[in-house]
């Protein structure tokens, strides 16, 4: 038993001092910025995107590293702040991106598919409760979706011990619904006057080192790669309250970025619950997991604005 213990804290003891150095060293290990080097990502879609390093941007004073992107993707929102953002800074304390609009549009367009199925779903059950007295029924859901996050969204601190954990970000996401029924049958005869419901998510997502492993992608194989997790824990209120009495909890994200040293991000892997359809246990309204997926196929990080030092 002591001896399995000793191997066990020599394992942890060696990776902590691993990830203590890269740490002290990721400007330079995880985020290649000289302009020109570009990486190329394939979706389980088939979606090719490709990441470049170009000419960075000061904002208040304060001088951000950027990258541009360009996609195969019809809807490049699909692509969550994560990996999408363009505008980051290095320094003492984290890697950080200026990411709010990215994380804005990225809940929101998640939100709002949930609630176009909620309300086709539900006008279907309505429907379904039309008589030979009452043939059609006037039925719709307005609603508006809004969300509020922070400005940032820490990707990874600079210096840290292994299995750390840090906020990464915070939103909040307002949805405002109201139903509006005419001419149906008796139970629904009162629809009118059913009072706007409010439904308050505030969600924190929380970063965690889980290791550093070797990892194979279509661009090659890396080794001693950083495997990150970001997981979120969402809360919600809902007013009144009596209008959505449930007890299951909104869904969650759990999203995982693999960087390789001197190259960046090689993987990325997301598992998404619906926010908001999670909520509702209702057999009509299976709310599903949706996961995403993105591999490096090539690259290219330049060490001069005229040389290259590795292409993929």
């Amino acid at each position: 038993m002591l001896k399995k213990f000793l191997s066990t804290f020599v394992i942890l003891l060696i990776l902590g001092l691993s990830l203590t150095q890269v740490g002290n060293g990721i400007a330079e290990e995880y985020f290649p910025t000289t302009l020109g080097s570009y990486w190329v990502y394939k979706d389980q879609e088939g979606n090719e995107l490709t990441r470049r390093a170009v000419e960075g941007k000061e904002i208040e004073g304060e001088t951000y590293n950027r990258f541009s992107y360009e996609s195969d993707a019809e809807d490049a929102v699909k692509y969550p702040y994560h990996f999408h953002a363009s505008l980051y800074r290095i320094d003492e304390g984290s890697v950080t991106f200026l990411a709010r609009d990215e994380i804005e549009k990225t809940i929101k367009a998640r939100l709002t598919k949930e609630m176009e199925t909620f309300t086709e779903a539900t006008e279907k059950v309505v429907n379904n409760h039309a008589t030979a007295d009452v043939p059609s029924i006037s039925f719709d859901i307005n609603y508006n979706v809004a969300v509020e996050a922070e400005d940032f969204f820490f990707l990874l601190p600079t210096t840290t011990n292994p299995y750390e954990k840090w906020h990464t970000t915070r939103i909040e996401a307002k949805v405002r619904m109201k139903y509006d029924i005419q001419g149906g049958p008796t139970g629904f005869q009162d629809a009118g006057d059913i009072p706007a419901i409010l439904f308050d998510f505030y969600i924190v997502e929380i970063g965690n080192i889980l290791s550093t492993e070797t990892v194979e992608t279509p661009a090659g194989t890396f080794e001693d790669c950083l495997k990150i997790e970001y997981r979120t824990a969402t809360t919600m209120q809902v007013s009144p309250p009596d209008q959505h009495a449930t007890s299951e909890p909104p869904g969650e994200s759990v999203t995982t970025l693999w960087l390789a040293p001197n190259v960046g991000i090689v993987k990325f892997h997301q598992g998404t619950e619906d926010i908001f359809l999670e909520t509702i246990p209702d057999p009509e309204l299976q709310s599903a997991a949706t996961v995403k997926t993105l591999e490096l196929t090539n690259y290219e990080i330049k060490t001069t604005e005229s040389g290259s030092d590795e292409t993929k």
